[in-house]
């Protein structure tokens, strides 16, 4: 997604709001493949999900604080949901040759939208009623975890062998 300038006290709100339905849709793919998992699975994927969907849980709560902190009226929630369904919404957990390989396009979507988000609020000379160095500080926290997170499921993909492909 490309993100643009973030201009405004508004257009920053609908971003990060974009960025919660974003950690809701990761938080519910992960709970989705951690509840239809088999109890033969390996626990270190059924460990890596409830860490996901948890970590997506507390970045959702992070970026809810934020967007309190500006002010603004609130975008409704399904004109946001809409937008984060048309452009991360395209693909279904059972799209996936497996539970990995979709944990993994939800970590590096993550991880793209607030990198994104960081450079569109770098690049502007916008002043918002939150303080842009707290505003940047927490983003790139949330990045550096999603980054994190890139890591945990591609190295647990190297160790499983199988390439990502445990079936849901």
């Amino acid at each position: 997604m490309s993100v643009g300038a973030v201009s405004s006290d508004r257009q920053l709100a609908r971003l990060l709001q974009l960025g919660i339905v974003l950690e809701e849709v990761v938080e519910a793919r992960a709970y989705h493949h951690y509840r239809s998992l088999d109890a033969e699975l390996d626990e270190e994927v059924e460990a890596l999900l409830e860490e996901a969907a948890e970590e997506s849980a507390e970045h959702r709560d992070r970026l809810e604080k934020l967007v309190e902190q500006l002010g603004v009226e609130s975008v409704p929630f399904e004109e946001v949901e809409s937008l984060v369904e048309a452009q991360y919404g395209k693909t279904k957990p059972e799209d996936f040759d497996g539970v990995l390989y979709d944990q993994l396009c939800n970590e590096e979507t993550a991880y793209k939208f607030y990198d994104d988000l960081i450079a569109a609020i770098e690049d502007s000379d916008a002043r918002f009623s939150v303080d842009r160095e707290t505003l940047l500080e927490t983003l790139r926290e949330i990045q550096a975890e999603e980054a994190e997170g890139v890591e945990e499921v591609t190295e647990l993909m190297e160790r499983s062998g199988s390439g990502g492909s445990l079936e849901t």
